[in-house]
């Protein structure tokens, strides 16, 4: 990843989660030391580390759905909660 010096930032200007988020996991390039991290913890899972990765890429799309979710706009409020709210606005 090409990072312009700023931390988190990518030179296409998005965040660092952002530039991650649509590539597959066999296009995500790990540094030796970032690999065998991820052996140690798919080793001590019981699992091989291909299988370890992509559990962590269902979790991962798991939260980012979760968010998606919880950032769409609730139901509109009630009619007596609007009128108190309009009411406490000032005329004009």
């Amino acid at each position: 990843m090409l990072h312009d010096g700023r931390r988190g930032i990518h030179r296409s200007g998005e965040p660092e989660g952002a530039a991650m988020a649509g590539r597959d996991q066999d296009q995500v390039r790990m540094s030796e030391g970032q690999r065998a991290y991820e052996a140690k913890r798919a080793a001590k899972a019981g699992v091989s580390l291909e299988k370890w990765l992509s559990m962590k890429a269902q979790e991962r799309d798991q939260l980012a759905a979760k968010a998606a979710k919880a950032a769409e706009p609730s139901k509109k409020s009630g009619f007596f909660a609007r009128l108190l709210e309009r009411a406490q606005k000032p005329i004009g």
